[in-house]
């Protein structure tokens, strides 16, 4: 926070400090500046007119330093127009003196917001540019952090692994997870058991030498020799047929395989993470699954949470995957209400991430009618309107318009409000009022 006269810069910071805020107070620019740089996790509240460096010559650096680091510009009554102008350079927003306290934490907070999402964002993209077969695991549920746990203390020590976990619960994101954190250089390689045909299943997972059988004209290498220094998730190991159970169970235990047709023992270095959504145990007493196989992959275990469980993850998943979506389809970003999420968090998800993953992919494309959705949310709305009213007609017309004009300019809500004709802060009402979020 950058003021020149003490008492205002004294005041200004315990208010922000009530609110909530770490501050780092500054009479000048030039003594803030070296403390503000690319990533800079909080935001910038500075005066317009300073000696020296003015507050429109610090909005110009330190959107030279990071050009998503929110600026807001404190204006005497005369500077209106010139911080009009400075947020059109690309000031988060201005606040005109006086201002109550409530005002400037309120505006702050919406900016540190911002400035939240969009570290996560950069995160995010970082991690995937970095290991773009691997997904990030998203979500700050309890489960969640147990699960990062998990894969810091298991991941490195070249253990087998046992998931279990319901349909479309992530799976294999935690199995590549797991590769990531083994250090391994090897290849993750994925089989799904219950795609391969039993005719081909030795095949595929061992290899065969050349005559094996018929049609086997040359020496194939299997799954588990291709991964050998990386790591093989075997998904719905269930599926694996009990005669080749045995087989996968002494290479477990010895570590050498033998192809298809073949006398030679390989060395095997690879690591098996298996994964279920069965009770192998109960298969096994059913004779549906080798006891002695479960045993010896069922050393270290992970049950996998449903979505259902970690309610509180949907707003971050649903962002990531919105905006994964947007950007694959060439299509703006919805925007959805409060309530319209309160809704979706209570649903059951019974495919779960995977069918929350396909419902962005539906928002992305304008299968899902959000105006639809906010008729039948009318708590949504402050107005308790009949639904044929003119009144309530006007609100719906008002959103579908806010709407549109958001994903026109990328939720940016400073070129939203021109484009609608409104000043920023009529616009940030009508955000509020009818629970618009960004």
């Amino acid at each position: 926070m950058i003021e020149d006269e003490q008492a205002v810069r004294l005041a200004t910071t315990q208010s922000l400090e009530l609110g909530g805020f770490e501050v780092s107070a500054y009479a000048a620019l030039e003594q803030a500046l070296p403390d503000i740089y690319a990533g800079f996790e909080g935001i910038v509240v500075s005066d317009v007119r300073l000696p020296g460096m003015s507050g429109l010559d610090g909005l110009e650096k330190i959107g030279a330093l990071d050009k998503d680091l929110p600026v807001i510009l404190i204006t005497g009554h005369g500077d209106v127009r010139m911080a009009v102008s400075a947020m059109r350079s690309g000031a988060y927003d201005f606040i005109e003196k006086p201002f109550s306290a409530e005002r400037l934490i309120e505006t702050c907070s919406r900016a540190q917001e911002k400035r939240r999402l969009v570290l996560e964002n950069r995160q995010l993209r970082q991690t995937l540019a970095r290991h773009p077969a691997t997904p990030e695991l998203i979500g700050q549920s309890a489960g969640m952090e147990k699960l990062r746990q998990f894969i810091r203390h298991i991941g490195p020590t070249q253990a087998d692994v046992l998931i279990h976990g319901a349909t479309g619960t992530g799976k294999e994101v935690v199995a590549r997870q797991l590769h990531l954190a083994s250090g391994r250089t090897g290849e993750f390689v994925a089989i799904n058991c219950g795609a391969l045909p039993e005719s081909v299943f030795e095949s595929e997972i061992f290899g065969h030498e050349a005559g094996a059988f018929t049609g086997a004209q040359k020496r194939r290498i299997g799954k588990l020799e291709y991964a050998n220094g990386g790591t093989v998730f075997l998904d719905e190991i269930e599926s694996m047929p009990l005669a080749l159970q045995v087989k996968l169970l002494r290479v477990l235990q010895e570590r050498k395989l033998e192809r298809l047709g073949g006398n030679a023992l390989i060395d095997l270095d690879c690591r098996i993470i298996a994964a279920t959504k069965t009770d192998l145990l109960a298969l096994a007493a059913q004779n549906q699954f080798r006891e002695d196989l479960y045993f010896r992959l069922a050393i270290v275990q992970l049950a996998l949470p449903r979505l259902q469980e970690r309610r509180e993850d949907i707003p971050l998943l649903l962002a990531h995957f919105v905006q994964a979506s947007a950007q694959r389809f060439s299509r703006p970003l919805p925007v959805w209400t409060s309530a319209q999420m309160q809704t979706w968090q209570q649903k059951e998800w019974p495919g779960n991430v995977r069918e929350l993953r396909n419902f962005a992919d539906q928002l992305v494309l304008g299968l899902v009618d959000l105006l639809v959705s906010e008729q039948q949310n009318t708590q949504a709305l402050t107005m308790d309107a009949a639904p044929d009213s003119l009144p309530r007609q006007l609100e719906l017309m008002e959103i579908s318009l806010i709407s549109e004009a958001l994903h026109k300019h990328q939720c940016q809500v400073a070129a939203a409000a021109e484009a609608l004709g409104i000043p920023k802060k009529t616009l940030y009402d009508k955000l509020k009022k009818y629970q618009i979020a960004l």
